[in-house]
């Protein structure tokens, strides 16, 4: 029997965003790759299995050849723009007013497009401006930018979607206390936050706060990236997966789509790409078993304490 036979729609669940009448595709493909070389493959992969949400970042330094694939598809007219999401991200040493609209037409032109569908702060830490995106001082501590506040980049940011060029605007990395202050006092309110989230780390009050707000949550490493304590081995997915016939990465990605999350997998592997847009509804109790009997709780990125991403090699959990 072949998959489409039985494809019930989940993994074309579209998010409508609180700004304009945009939509974003729930399951997403992020651009974030260890060896840049893959880049352009992985994206063209991608949109041959049919992801149309692309997340990408000036900090990545791979946009360029995001653009390459880009660029092929819709001049060769497989794909229309529209059909697309593309989100790109202000890097922490461009938070400066002035710095922040050069910053998203350099990501423009890299990623070969007229707009971008949703621009967001990638990190709420300011680093000291400049060309060098990890500026350290002699004891290797990051130079933080006290001259400039987050509401100071995010009213910049509003700027690019009264310009008509950004669709929309958001926030990654950014704890709920801080995302608070933000809604309260935007003119456009944020319309996708991005966090890591996965079983281990629902971050249920902020997907709540979220909801209330008509704010999108996109997870990232929704896996788990493949970190210690593994979420792909947790004992209540994997019953999940069996009985059900799917890869435990399969579950864990509907189940954030069926609570209401987008989320981004990255791969340079065929076979893994296409696993993870072929999601399908669970049935409810899956979704109560992972929400009630997973107790496990870790964060796996430090970045919301510093603004520097990195995940932290943990030990496995005895």
């Amino acid at each position: 029997m072949s998959y489409e036979a039985f494809h019930d729609g989940l993994r074309d669940t579209r998010f409508p965003l609180n700004h304009g009448s945009v939509e974003m595709p729930a399951v997403g493909f992020g651009t974030l790759f260890r060896d840049l070389g893959v880049t352009t493959q992985a994206v063209k992969h991608a949109l041959d299995a049919g992801f149309r949400h692309f997340d990408c970042a000036e900090r990545y330094r791979n946009e360029d050849l995001v653009g390459v694939a880009l660029k092929e598809v819709l001049e060769a007219g497989t794909i229309r723009r529209e059909e697309l999401f593309i989100t790109t991200k202000l890097w922490n040493t461009n938070h400066r007013p002035e710095r922040v609209e050069p910053a998203f037409e350099a990501s423009c032109r890299r990623l070969q497009v007229d707009y971008i569908d949703c621009y967001l702060i990638h990190t709420p830490f300011a680093f000291q401006p400049g060309d060098n995106q990890d500026p350290r001082d002699a004891f290797g501590h990051v130079i933080y930018d006290s001259g400039v506040t987050l509401i100071e980049t995010w009213r910049a940011l509003e700027r690019l979607v009264d310009e008509g060029r950004c669709r929309s605007i958001g926030l990654s990395d950014i704890t709920l206390d801080a995302l608070k202050e933000i809604v309260a006092v935007a003119r456009i309110k944020p319309a996708v936050v991005q966090v890591e989230s996965h079983p281990y780390l629902p971050e249920w009050e902020l997907l709540e706060f979220c909801q209330q707000h008509g704010i999108i949550l996109l997870a990232f490493a929704p896996l788990g990236h493949g970190m210690e304590p593994n979420v792909l081995e947790d004992t209540v997915i994997t019953g999940i997966a069996k009985r059900l016939q799917k890869t435990p990465a399969q579950v864990a990605l509907a189940w954030a789509v069926q609570r209401g999350v987008a989320f981004l997998t990255t791969s340079a592997t065929p076979s893994h790409i296409q696993e993870n847009i072929n999601i399908e509804t669970l049935p409810q109790r899956a979704m109560r078993e992972i929400k009630e009997d997973i107790t496990t709780r870790v964060r796996f990125n430090s970045v919301v304490e510093t603004g520097v991403p990195g995940f932290i090699p943990r030990k496995k959990a005895e």
